[in-house]
């Protein structure tokens, strides 16, 4: 565990935010590279990852608040002003809520721009994790393989082995970041890279929280695995969607 990279006197870089930081510069570069190699003005990467981190930071506090509303209504200040409570899953719908109405003001087609960004969320996830590690957050529940861990200093401390779940993600992450990127000059039509991207976050979100020590609600879920199912059924009707309409395009052609 390393909860600050660097400490030179007074100054203190902390490993999460500049982990974060990372996975924002990371994803303007590629962003960057990608809408210019979709003929669109490369200049947008800008803006959209300065509105995502702002939209993300939001919509993660929400996320967190409302999961925790009991120690919000305790101490709502400082649990808005504290650093902690940034939860993917709430920062994936306030992120994506402020891309879109950047898009819709720019004028740009929002399933052209999601596809651009598909791959990138979930690399943003999996270095994201890697500062969730080194704090020594979100991680799993108790485990005897070789690999389990623990976090003494951790949020909150164990000391007994357990599953480093953040490791799992980002390996997971990394997994799914290379296909998606792969996948993005062979994916037709627009919006299908961004489905495919719900289906597999979804689905690895939904599977980890099993092994992470979160609160159970609805059927014995978590609320990610909630948010997770949604995601997925979502993604898997867009799939079924635009196969739907690449099947109906050729045979009208045909017809014609």
């Amino acid at each position: 565990m390393r909860p600050f990279l660097f400490e030179i006197g007074p100054l203190k870089i902390p490993s999460y935010g500049f982990m974060l930081a990372t996975a924002f510069l990371v994803n303007y570069y590629l962003l960057h590279k990608e809408l210019k190699r979709r003929g669109k003005n490369p200049e947008l990467a800008a803006d959209i990852v300065f509105w995502a981190a702002i939209g993300g930071i939001v919509g993660s506090k929400v996320y967190y608040m409302i999961e925790n509303h009991r120690a919000f209504a305790a101490d709502p200040l400082g649990m808005i002003f504290s650093g902690s409570g940034l939860v993917f899953l709430g920062g994936l719908a306030g992120g994506m809520l402020a891309v879109s109405l950047l898009v819709r003001k720019k004028n740009e087609p929002w399933l052209e721009i999601a596809d651009s960004a598909a791959p990138l969320l979930i690399l943003g996830y999996a270095i994201g994790r890697i500062g969730c590690f080194l704090v020594g957050d979100d991680y799993g529940i108790a485990s005897s393989l070789p690999w389990a861990m623990t976090f003494p200093k951790g949020s909150p401390p164990t000391f007994i082995p357990v599953h480093p779940t953040q490791l799992y993600e980002t390996l997971t992450g990394l997994a799914i970041f290379a296909l998606l990127w792969n996948l993005r000059t062979k994916t037709k039509p627009a919006g299908m890279l961004f489905a495919i991207y719900l289906v597999l976050a979804g689905t690895e979100r939904f599977l980890i929280e099993f092994i992470r020590t979160t609160n159970k609600y609805l059927f014995g879920l978590t609320g990610a695995q909630l948010i997770s199912i949604i995601l997925l059924l979502t993604g898997s009707y867009l799939i079924f969607i635009f196969r739907s309409k690449n099947v109906r395009e050729p045979a009208v052609k045909a017809e014609v």
